[in-house]
């Protein structure tokens, strides 16, 4: 069942890219406390992703937090070393890379997706969220091959 506005974020492991290398947690812990802006893309360096997703949330990372956003984190179902990797060729320090290997998290809350008839299996769905010490305030879920209801510019229209 996909998670919806009101509920609490599922307790999974998740792993942080870090300058320093992965750095095992837990969504609970993760996302306590803080106002999190979370967007999520099918695949690092997949092309929209690169162009267009991962870049609008670079750009109005200023604007994200002058709306009492903490911070800005990105999930993926790729390693952290790619994440890390994508983060560092695109990305900037305002963004957290979340690592979701497994899909354990996009399975948790129900916005997984079967891309195996392009060679990449089960991965996340596009999509975006505010989760407000560790429940979700706003759920932005795009329809297959769409991209508009998850990028920062829409987030901050609903902020």
């Amino acid at each position: 069942m996909t998670i919806q506005v009101g509920d609490r974020i599922p307790d999974v492991p998740l792993t942080i890219a870090t300058a320093d290398g992965p750095e095992a947690t837990t969504s609970s812990d993760y996302f306590a406390g803080k106002k999190v802006a979370l967007f999520a893309v099918p695949g690092a360096y997949t092309p929209t992703c690169s162009a267009r997703h991962l870049p609008s949330f670079v750009e109005k990372a200023g604007e994200l937090k002058a709306k009492g956003v903490d911070e800005i984190a990105c999930t993926s179902v790729n390693d952290a070393f790619v994440m890390g990797a994508w983060n560092q060729a695109q990305g900037s320090q305002d963004i957290t890379m979340i690592a979701d290997g497994n899909g354990l998290f996009a399975h948790a809350v129900g916005l997984e997706m079967d891309a195996s008839k392009f060679g990449m299996g089960q991965r996340s769905q596009r999509y975006s969220m505010v989760v407000n010490d560790g429940v979700v305030e706003q759920l932005n879920v795009e329809a297959p091959g769409e991209y508009r209801a998850s990028s920062a510019e829409y987030m901050l229209e609903q902020l």
